[in-house]
């Protein structure tokens, strides 16, 4: 029986599930924004809020530590220090918004896209590029 259990399950193994929630966290970090099934969403929203909310209030070191136990990628887990502790930095939650997209063509499933809110918006300095190593000379061939 399910009493009191308020987890939403995605009905697949547990191993597949972690990895896919994990997958679909990192997506959303990196693009803003994820076209999926709205219980899927509804899996994934509150791990993204949390998942900033602990980069905003802990130390860098142990909210990169943090991150990295979620996050699959490097430039996602990057984007969170960089980007979004600055940009919700006055915002506490509500970090992702669901809207309705329609139904899936071959199946009929609800589809919502998944996407982070508007902050504060952000400008980011790209890092000096580094200088190009000048060409190396051709060798003189010497046919004997």
């Amino acid at each position: 029986m399910r009493h009191r259990n308020s987890r939403h399950r995605l009905g697949i193994k547990p191993a597949h599930e972690r990895m896919f929630k994990r997958n679909l966290v990192t997506s959303l970090l990196l693009y803003e924004q994820v076209r999926t099934t709205k219980r899927r969403a509804q899996v994934v929203a509150p791990m993204v809020d949390r998942l900033i909310t602990t980069a905003k209030s802990a130390a860098p070191h142990n909210a990169i530590r943090a991150i990295n136990r979620v996050v699959t990628d490097k430039n996602a887990s990057r984007k969170i220090m960089e980007v979004y502790v600055k940009r919700f930095a006055s915002v506490s939650s509500g970090l992702t918004r669901m809207v309705p997209v329609g139904a899936r063509v071959g199946d009929g499933a609800s589809l919502v896209d998944l996407m982070l809110v508007e902050g504060t918006p952000v400008t980011v300095e790209p890092k000096p590029a580094k200088k190009a190593a000048e060409p190396k000379k051709p060798r003189s061939s010497v046919k004997k």
